[in-house]
């Protein structure tokens, strides 16, 4: 079965696991995803991913991290642009995330990249998500 919104689903998985408590979540792979979680995990969002060949199909294995049992480093993640409506902004009009605490990640011309480094480089796209 085909699914729509691959990212939305993504974050989803993560928004579930943080909220049952998980340590790990498992999702289908794909290069977006993995870059998504090389952003996440340089910007101190999640503890490191894995990506492993499970009987023919690729998974990937993101661990969060918490900082106690309570209290997860994500608070919030917010799909911005669907395949219904999808966002563009200019490196000017690119949106602050809960006033800096958060991120945006956009996807550019030169690759994946947070609003910060958008903004530096000059650089509109594709706002995909946000993660507070």
């Amino acid at each position: 079965m085909s699914m729509t919104d691959p990212i939305a689903d993504f974050l989803a998985r993560i928004r579930n696991a943080i909220l049952a408590r998980h340590a790990e979540v498992l999702a289908p792979s794909s290069k977006l995803k993995q870059q998504l979680c090389v952003l996440l995990k340089n910007e101190g969002y999640i503890a490191g991913y894995d990506v492993r060949d499970k009987e023919g199909a690729v998974e990937i294995v993101v661990r969060l991290r918490w900082a106690d049992p309570r209290t997860n480093a994500i608070t919030g993640l917010r799909r911005r642009s669907r395949p219904g409506q999808r966002m563009y902004v200019r490196h000017g009009t690119i949106p602050k995330v809960r006033s800096g605490l958060g991120i945006a990640i956009l996807s550019t011309s030169k690759g994946l990249m947070t609003d910060r480094a958008a903004r530096k480089e000059g650089l509109g796209g594709e706002l995909l998500c946000e993660v507070w």
